[in-house]
């Protein structure tokens, strides 16, 4: 008899699945972060293996900054209609206008941290008790000391020092009230895992992921998709270029790379042969060493 054994991408499968099925057993409200980027959009598929032909046992939860890609909104639109999966979305612009969050001024200005407040307030406001994401280890060095069941205190806040171990993938879902837990299922796999996935899965992604030709302002050695959300001084200079993005934020915070992949097997190539992770390219994640990790303590994903 014929011996069948798993890949590397079916054994990754396979533990996020498991995950995932933790996840619907051990909690009560539980939510999946979906920002519309290729990592979220892996889960979504990786939920499908694991619920279909039911539906989700969670929602889909979008924070939307309202200074998005127009592409990845519309992606995103498509995708839950075609799912036929629920969409709950928090506006950081209901924040500012109740003045619960201030608008950032200045050159940098961004509402990427402004998120973690409409965050919050979306978890209080439905009451989930744990919250899915597709963060990854490879990603920053404070993602890498996540655990997959990642505990937060009743005010949101993450204490790295406090988090518990995980032995032979059992992950402990008990919480006091007040507490969640933020979970992430892809946590061991990496950009080149994600793409090799979509690739295998034949999953669609917005098109901003491959090459195209976009205006874009050059600034401080990174090129920015030109937006009228971006404040604008008299160093930057706009261009046209043919780049792709390799992350998905913020449209203030997220550059773009000068790149002729336009193909799912050319991506891969680019990624095998880059030196910078891609979250490189976040402007917000280079304001210090520890500029992730500060977020994350008060609340970010």
């Amino acid at each position: 008899m014929k011996q069948y054994t798993l890949d590397y991408l079916d054994q990754l499968e396979a533990e996020a699945i498991h995950i995932l099925r933790e996840v619907a057993g051990q909690f009560e409200r539980p939510a999946l972060l979906f920002s519309g980027g290729k990592d979220s959009i892996t889960l979504v598929r990786l939920a499908q293996k694991a619920f279909r032909p039911g539906k989700f046992p969670f929602p889909l939860v979008h924070i939307d900054t309202g200074h998005n890609f127009e592409e990845t909104i519309q992606f995103r639109d498509q995708l839950v209609e075609s799912l036929g999966e629920e969409l709950v979305v928090g506006y950081v612009q209901d924040a500012i206008d109740s003045k619960k969050v201030k608008e950032q001024s200045g050159k940098y200005a961004s509402r990427n941290s402004l998120q973690t407040y409409t965050l919050l307030e979306t978890i209080e406001k439905h009451e989930f008790d744990a919250c899915i994401g597709g963060a990854r280890r490879d990603e920053e060095k404070a993602r890498a000391k996540e655990r997959i069941f990642s505990v937060r205190d009743d005010f949101g806040q993450w204490q790295p020092k406090k988090q518990r171990p995980e032995l032979w993938n059992i992950y402990n879902g008990k919480i006091n009230k007040g507490e969640n837990v933020r979970v992430f299922p892809i946590s061991n796999w990496t950009e080149l895992d994600v793409w090799n996935y979509i690739k295998r899965e034949g999953i669609d992604i917005p098109s901003i992921y491959y090459a195209h030709e976009r205006e874009c302002i050059e600034r401080d050695g990174q090129l920015m998709a030109n937006s009228p959300h971006i404040n604008l001084d008299a160093n930057d200079a706009f261009t046209k270029q043919t780049v792709r993005f390799r992350t998905v934020g913020d449209i203030t915070c997220t550059a773009a790379v000068s790149s002729k992949a336009s193909t799912i097997d050319e991506v891969i190539e680019e990624i095998k042969a880059s030196r910078i992770t891609e979250r490189g390219l976040r402007i917000d994640d280079q304001q210090s060493e520890a500029a992730m990790e500060d977020r994350k303590k008060v609340g970010y994903f």
